[in-house]
Order: C-alpha cells, then sequence, then structure tokens
C-alpha cells in the first residue's frame, strides 16, 4: 500500500459529485485519476477539472481516461456514477483493483451492498430493485466496500466544471461497523481536501438521512419541476413531501436506523437550500435515466420485506416514472 501522502486515487463517473470531489483532492495537493469519456474526458484532458463552491474557484490537473488499463491499480476508488450505470460499469474495473484497493460507492438511494455485514434475518439478502440478479454483488467483493453517505449539491456547469452552493459532507462507514485502519485514512484523506468528512459505527443511519432526503424531494421533482425551495416552502407540495417523509421514517425505523433530525426542521432546513435542482430533475432535463429503482422502488421493497406500504410515496413513484418516460423538449 502506498504512503498516507502518496495514494492513488481513482473517481470513476466525471459527473458533478466526481467534479466536485476531484477538485477539492486537487486543491489539497492529492493527485487524482478520472475515468470519463467523450467530450468530458477531453475536457478533463485539456483543462482539468473545474469547480467553484463556497471557498471560491478550484483548478486542478488531473490524470484522466477511458481506460481502466491505462490508469492501472489503483489504492482508493470513489465510484461516482448514477446507479443504472453500474451493472454495466462495475464488471469493466477489474485493472483498477488491487490487493488492497478500497471501493466507496458514492451513489444515491439504497446501496446494493445495504445488507452486507448486518446480522440477522437479513443477512446479505440482496436488494433485488438495485441488483435484480445479483450482478453488482457478483461484479465486486464486498470485502472491498466502504460505505459512504454525500451530502453535496452540485450541478455540472460544463464537461470537466462543476458549481456548488452548499458546504460539502461526507459521512463513511464499514458495512459491518468496524472502525477499520483504512475508514480511518480515507476520512483523514477527504478532510484534508476540505471537505467535513466523519466516520460512522452505524453508517445505515445517516444513509437513511440521505435515502429521506432523496425520496421526498427528486421523484416529486421530476412530476413538478420544482427546486428543494418550492418542494420543502410552498404549502402545497410541502404538504406531499411531508407524508412521504413519514412513510419512509417508519420504513427507517423497522430496520432500526437512529434518525436524529425533526420532520419540520429538515424541511425548513430544505427550503433554504434555494433554487437546487435535484439531481434526477437534472437528469431528466438532459434525457438521462432517472435513478428511481435506487432512490425509490429499492425503499419500497425494504417497507415489503418488514410487512409495511408507503402509498403516498408508490404513487409520487408512478408519476415520475410516466413522467420520465416522455420526450423532453427543450
Amino acid at each position: 500500500m502506498s504512503s498516507p501522502t502518496n495514494r492513488r486515487v481513482c473517481i470513476v463517473g466525471a459527473g458533478a459529485i466526481g467534479c466536485t470531489l476531484a477538485a477539492r483532492l486537487g486543491a489539497g495537493g492529492q493527485p487524482v485519476s478520472m475515468l470519463a469519456r467523450g467530450q468530458t474526458l477531453a475536457a478533463l484532458r485539456a483543462n482539468g477539472v473545474r469547480l467553484s463552491d463556497l471557498d471560491g474557484s478550484h483548478h486542478s490537473p488531473v490524470n484522466a481516461s477511458d481506460s481502466c488499463a491505462e490508469l492501472g491499480e489503483q489504492d482508493l476508488i470513489f465510484i461516482c456514477t448514477k446507479a443504472p450505470a453500474l451493472a454495466d460499469l462495475l464488471p469493466t474495473l477489474g485493472p483498477l483493483i488491487g490487493p488492497q484497493t478500497v471501493m466507496v460507492p458514492v451513489v444515491n438511494g439504497v446501496p446494493w451492498w445495504y445488507f452486507h455485514g448486518l446480522p440477522g434475518r437479513f443477512a446479505e439478502r440482496q436488494v433485488r430493485a438495485v441488483d435484480p440478479d445479483g450482478a453488482l454483488s457478483a461484479a465486486l467483493d464486498l470485502q472491498r466496500i466502504l460505505g459512504c453517505v454525500v451530502f453535496i449539491t452540485a450541478e455540472t456547469e460544463a464537461p470537466g466544471a462543476a458549481r456548488s452552493d452548499n458546504p460539502h459532507l461526507m459521512i463513511l462507514g464499514e458495512p459491518d461497523g468496524q472502525l477499520s485502519e483504512r475508514l480511518h485514512w480515507v476520512r483523514a484523506l477527504v478532510e484534508q481536501a476540505g471537505i467535513e468528512a466523519r466516520a460512522s459505527e452505524h453508517i445505515r443511519d445517516p444513509l437513511w438521512t440521505k435515502i429521506i432526503a432523496n425520496l421526498s424531494s427528486n421523484p416529486l421533482s421530476v412530476v413538478t419541476g420544482a427546486t428543494l425551495e418550492q418542494l420543502y416552502g410552498r404549502a402545497d407540495l410541502r404538504g406531499v413531501t411531508a407524508k412521504i417523509i413519514q412513510e419512509t421514517l417508519l420504513i427507517a425505523a423497522a430496520y432500526g436506523a437512529r434518525i436524529t433530525f425533526d420532520p419540520e426542521t429538515f424541511m425548513r432546513l430544505g427550503a433554504d437550500m434555494g433554487a437546487v435542482r435535484t439531481s434526477m430533475l437534472q437528469d431528466y432535463g438532459h434525457g438521462r435515466p432517472l435513478e428511481l429503482a435506487a432512490i425509490g422502488d429499492a425503499v419500497v421493497e425494504l417497507a415489503g420485506y418488514q410487512g409495511l406500504s408507503m402509498p403516498v410515496t408508490q404513487d409520487i413513484l408512478t408519476l415520475a416514472r410516466f413522467r420520465g418516460e416522455q420526450p423532453t423538449t427543450h
């Protein structure tokens, strides 16, 4: 393994979150490789990665390629792609992976590793909404995975360039709850990049907080076209988001998650985020696949395992799915 000051770090996926992470790591002195393609790859090679956030403007050169073999073995890989891309992506990452490589999936919704490391009746169960045939679990040794919950709002301004107008927070944790050596060095590396980084013995607790944030905003934003300020601030939309939050809180509680926020405070903080478009609304606007399976269907699946239902949430998911299947007009 490389020394703490000489880690080989690769970011797979150069969207808004991937570029934010790459730019912050680069600004903190950490060399970064990026796996990208098309216009984004060309932009990264020509201009490096660029970010505008609350700390100013950041620009960093990166080693960008569309070839895992060219990038070579890494110590740490952040997987920053959308959930629908994982099935095709994960089996191709072999050349990046060495004996000690740590994989950090930075994905929305319920991750395919959710039941990994859990004791009891759900031990090693698959989340079929996101990994229906077990391909993700088969493609990547689950022992390599370090859980991650990212609270970063960012938008792509141009290929290889992102903008973020809110503070950055990453929470990291082992799926089995151990405070491992790798958890500590990954947390320190992220913190060195100027991102608030926390290590958690209960990574599914903040994961459920993020699931609630995503599920109460993303699908409804596609149906309505509303920003976070509107979804959580307008009286008519607040009523719908509140019902989704309550339904999801029941599921989180059924799985033993300790959620520390008050729903009213949560919605006020959401409204205070301003005129931010959700990642799903951005995807819809660009005609990209929507992450409804990971953000919504998987939660409904987990509800079913506990004998619970989510009627309002399911209705909004149905509407969002219909909307996503219609051609967008620009």
